[in-house]
């Protein structure tokens, strides 16, 4: 039976992904290790059927011991340890739910109800990285991916609003303590129904102007106001997540030589 690696799993998209497995019954076909980077030798989490204690993710030579690799502990994690990890000499599967790995050309962004055909190719090809793609790009493949494949799109313009979610768990919290920090600063004034609303108003935007305001993730105000763009910004305008738009649409359609033009918009929203 397979011997597959979770890494990640505590984190919203790791703990996603145990309960669809679970919900599916996919532990039943694997042996499942799981590891860690904070609590090596703890408990695994029930998952229906034993697994050993948990083991160290930056161990290259217990992570050697897998047939696959599942990681959801974001980006960073993969460009320290996959690199050492094939460089040791690892033949196993890595499958990423990171962009780390997205644009290399000996991986294929797998969104298996549009380019199922692209994933067997891979697999007939020997290819052994298979990254989950942008969530923007999978949701708009999904709903287009027959146009697409009819040969009927010819350009796209894509907006997108997105929550403080996508960025991950520590820009979520932020998102509480921004919110949470505009509620105190203006409690007393809220509290008193004579106040003016432009009281109000006037203090809560200095307030988020201030160096007081948390945005340490962000780095700038997001509660009470939108930021436009994603990801970083890169030197011909767009932001990444932007960029990503077209070119990750191309990869995962197999069409890297005669790309579909597309461009949009994308906002993060509190």
């Amino acid at each position: 039976m397979m011997r597959v690696g979770f890494i990640g799993w505590r984190g919203m998209v790791g703990s996603v992904l145990m309960g669809r497995m679970q919900e599916e019954k996919d532990f039943n076909l694997i042996d499942p290790v799981f590891f860690t980077t904070s609590n090596v030798g703890g408990k695994a989490p029930e998952v229906g059927k034993d697994a050993p204690a948990l083991k160290d993710a930056r161990n290259i030579d217990e992570l050697k011991a897998m047939d696959t690799i599942v990681s959801c502990q974001g980006g960073d994690y993969t460009n320290e340890v996959y690199p050492r990890l094939r460089a040791a000499g690892w033949q196993g599967y890595w499958i990423d739910a990171a962009s780390a790995l997205r644009m290399e050309k000996d991986a294929i962004i797998i969104l298996d109800p549009v380019n199922m055909n692209v994933i067997r190719d891979g697999f007939a090809k020997g290819i052994k990285n298979y990254i989950g793609g942008n969530c923007t790009v999978s949701l708009m493949l999904i709903a287009l991916g027959g146009l697409y494949e009819a040969g009927l799109v010819e350009w796209m313009s894509a907006m997108t609003y997105q929550a403080a979610s996508g960025a991950g768990a520590n820009n979520m919290r932020e998102l509480l303590r921004q919110m949470g920090s505009v509620h105190a600063v203006a409690k007393d004034l809220l509290d008193t129904p004579s106040s003016a609303i432009l009281e109000i108003d006037r203090k809560v935007a200095e307030h988020i102007r201030s160096d007081a305001y948390p945005k340490e993730y962000f780095g700038v105000p997001l509660a009470g106001s939108v930021i436009p763009w994603i990801d970083k910004q890169l030197e011909n305008g767009q932001s990444k997540e932007e960029w990503k738009g077209q070119a990750e649409t191309n990869k995962i359609l197999g069409r890297e030589g005669n790309p579909v033009p597309i461009d949009g918009t994308c906002v993060r929203v509190g």
